[in-house]
């Protein structure tokens, strides 16, 4: 069943009715348990294409055929309201489309081992600081600057940043209290000064509220609205949407030494392991890291060098216990910041 609530079993009933009205209740079945907006809209594109392609099929006839069928059909050709043309979009879609179908199915009482595809490895993408900066400069009004920056500052996904009211914002502590978090779990955000300024102008502006929300649109207004500046802006809007400003966020904050637990808890993750994606290092940092390692300093014009020298010495990353090259600023492999444990013995040293 859908995580963090449980919907139970339908009765065997259902089974009668045609295949829309099952839906139906389902759907209701998921609202009275507590889903959010998000996530019924979420079932019900997954379901409804199923069934579509399904066509005059009884739902309590299906068999993992057909649940083949679909699946190879949508490798093939994607989705019908898919504006992308992208095989990786296709097949993340895929992904969560057949968890959806499975749970449906499940609810029903039929048990069809579905197997689930395969995710695509998450592609994290963030602006550069040139980006970042261009952006801020094409916000128009005083709405588009804290859009802008509460999602650098803060991470937020769409959904939280929307939820904001005026009484969750703790100037004093420079902090906002996050009640639509994701799984219902309610957390806490900092803010920089600069941006809680631009927020006290805002809600003197328009007059607002402890009770009033403080960005008063809807997701489509806030896409909508982020596009448009980008392309002020001169950045490729379709690269931007508001979750990349989270990714940009994440990948700062480690970029700067931000440790990856403490990132796990500003971003709201259940699970380290999902903040990990961002512990990527950019191919601009690989180029860094590699000037500053080899450039004027051959490893094979230093290779008569005594094996003791310290610039042999190993250490090993305390993140994911694989050997670095001393100095570096990054792990190569999962792109922890050794800066902050530079010249702290908690890094073990080896001598080769």
């Amino acid at each position: 069943m859908p995580r963090g609530f449980d919907i139970g079993k339908a009765p065997k009933e259902i089974l009668d009715l045609d295949n829309y009205n099952i839906l139906e209740e389902f759907l209701i079945a998921l609202a009275s348990a507590g889903a959010s907006d998000e996530t019924i809209r979420a079932y019900y594109s997954a379901i409804k294409d199923f069934l579509d392609f399904l066509g005059t099929k009884r739902i309590k006839d299906v068999r993992i055929s057909d649940v083949n069928r679909w699946r190879l059909e949508r490798l093939r050709k994607g989705f019908n309201r898919s504006r992308s043309r992208d095989r990786r979009s296709w097949m993340t879609t895929l992904h969560y489309y057949t968890l959806f179908i499975r749970r449906f199915l499940e609810w029903l009482g039929i048990e069809l081992s579905i197997p689930v595809t395969r995710k695509p490895a998450s592609k994290v993408e963030a602006l550069s600081d040139t980006e970042i900066d261009r952006l801020l400069r094409s916000c128009n009004d005083p709405l588009d600057t804290i859009i802008i920056r509460l999602l650098l500052d803060t991470g937020l996904r769409s959904r939280e940043l929307l939820g904001i009211r005026v009484s969750d914002i703790d100037f004093e502590g420079r902090e906002i209290i996050v009640h639509e978090a994701k799984y219902g779990r309610e957390r806490r955000v900092l803010v920089t000064r600069e941006t809680l300024d631009a927020i006290r102008a805002w809600i003197k502006l328009k007059g607002l509220r402890d009770d009033d929300y403080l960005i008063p649109l809807t997701y489509s207004g806030l896409y909508k609205r982020i596009k448009r500046i980008a392309r002020r802006a001169g950045i490729d809007y379709r690269k931007i949407r508001p979750h990349v400003l989270r990714h940009t966020f994440a990948t700062r904050a480690l970029r700067r030494g931000m440790n990856l637990f403490a990132l796990q808890r500003l971003l709201g993750h259940s699970d380290v392991k999902t903040t990990q994606i961002y512990t990527h290092l950019t191919i601009d940092d690989l180029k860094r890291e590699y000037e500053k390692a080899l450039e004027g300093n051959s490893v094979i014009e230093g290779a008569s060098t005594s094996v003791a020298d310290e610039s042999l010495s190993i250490r090993f990353c305390p993140s994911c216990g694989k050997q670095v090259i001393p100095g570096a600023r990054f792990c190569p492999y999962c792109g922890f910041n050794l800066l902050v444990l530079n010249g702290n013995k908690a890094i073990e040293e080896n001598t080769i």
